[in-house]
Parts: structure tokens; C-alpha cells; sequence
């Protein structure tokens, strides 16, 4: 792994377990979309998805009937979309940096829901964020918007070690390894919690 953040994420979140492993998937997905989704995202999401990290963080699949991340986005960007701002509206409004007059979600040219945390922040990749570079925005559940334009691994190694990624305020560390729970692929499935290996913090 050529990213320094990607392998450390993966340090930190212990074996892969490539459950649902595929690349149609993926492609059937993206070409929904129009646009690509980074591919250390999908490197993350391959290797441990679904699952909840940490307690808080959520990260669908696009491979799976339940937890499915190409519905996800779907239905997220859908209810994002039903949304009449008002003037001044949101803070850190995304249509800046994007250079956009409106505010878009599930497209290219707007703002694509990956992941969300049950603190009910939201974090959106936008292709065209950081000059077309692609960034990531996070919404941190009261209507503010901020910009990181960082990798995912990146953002996501910065949000374990307790770095406030999702705005002023937004901590989750924990100290000691990371915890990891399967989300459950039937209603009557309770995965039990496992651990990272030590990370000395």
C-alpha cells in the first residue's frame, strides 16, 4: 500500500477480512454515479465493510443487500436534495469552493455521501473539491459544512487519533485499539465487537 495513511488505517483496524470483496460491484456504482470514488475508500470499505468503527462510524457496501452503500447514497442524497436553503445557507457553504450555484448531492459535480457517524455527522466526497483535486465535506449535524481536503485514509487516521475532523469540537477518540463491529445481515444476526491490535495511545 503506496499511502502512508491507507496503511496505517489498516495498522490500526487489524487483518481485512475482505468479506464482500468486488469489483462489479464497484463498477456498477461508479457508473451510476458518473464519476470514480477514491480508491483508498474503497480499499477500507473492501477490506472490513459493513461495519461500525469505533462506536460511531458507519460504513456501508455497495456489494451487500443489507448496509448497501449504492442505496445509501441513494437515499442520502435524495433527502439532502429536498432541502430549500435560505439566504446564507448552510454555513461553509459547499457551492463555494465547488464553484457551483447549486448546492447538488449524488453527482459529480456536487457532494456524494460515503459514510456517516450516529453523532449524525455526514461526510460527503466531492470530486470537485480542492480545484478538481476531490475533497472531502463533512456536515456535523447542525447545518455547518466543512472542507478537508485530505484522502479518506487520511481523514480517517486523523479521526481515530482524536483530530477534530468534523469541525470544531467534533472529537471521538478513544484511547487504546480501535474497536470494530460487523453490522448484522439478518435481524436475528448480533456480531460481537473485536479489537485492532495496540496502538500505544
Amino acid at each position: 500500500m503506496k499511502d502512508d495513511a491507507l496503511g496505517h488505517v489498516v495498522e490500526m483496524l487489524g487483518e481485512p477480512t475482505w468479506r464482500y470483496r468486488d469489483p462489479a460491484a464497484w463498477q456498477e456504482l461508479e457508473n451510476e454515479l458518473g464519476v470514480s470514488l477514491p480508491m483508498d475508500f474503497k480499499e477500507i470499505t473492501d477490506a472490513y465493510a459493513p461495519v461500525m468503527i469505533n462506536n460511531h462510524l458507519y460504513l456501508s457496501h455497495p456489494a451487500t443487500e443489507r448496509w448497501n452503500l449504492a442505496e445509501r447514497i441513494r437515499r442520502t442524497s435524495h433527502s439532502w436534495s429536498q432541502i430549500e436553503w435560505d439566504e446564507g445557507e448552510p454555513e461553509g457553504d459547499p457551492r463555494v469552493s465547488l464553484n457551483n450555484s447549486d448546492l447538488l448531492f449524488g453527482s459529480p459535480d456536487g457532494l456524494i455521501p460515503i459514510c456517516s457517524t450516529d453523532r449524525g455527522e455526514s461526510i460527503f466526497y466531492a470530486p470537485q473539491g480542492a480545484l478538481g483535486q476531490g475533497s472531502l465535506f463533512i456536515e456535523n449535524g447542525e447545518g455547518e459544512f466543512f472542507e478537508y481536503s485530505v484522502s479518506f485514509a487520511k481523514w480517517l487516521y486523523l479521526w481515530l487519533t482524536g483530530e477534530e475532523v468534523t469541525g470544531p469540537g467534533g472529537s471521538a477518540f478513544y484511547p487504546g485499539p480501535v474497536t470494530l463491529q460487523d453490522l448484522p445481515m439478518t435481524q436475528d444476526e448480533r456480531p460481537e465487537k473485536r479489537s485492532g491490535p495496540p496502538r500505544g495511545m
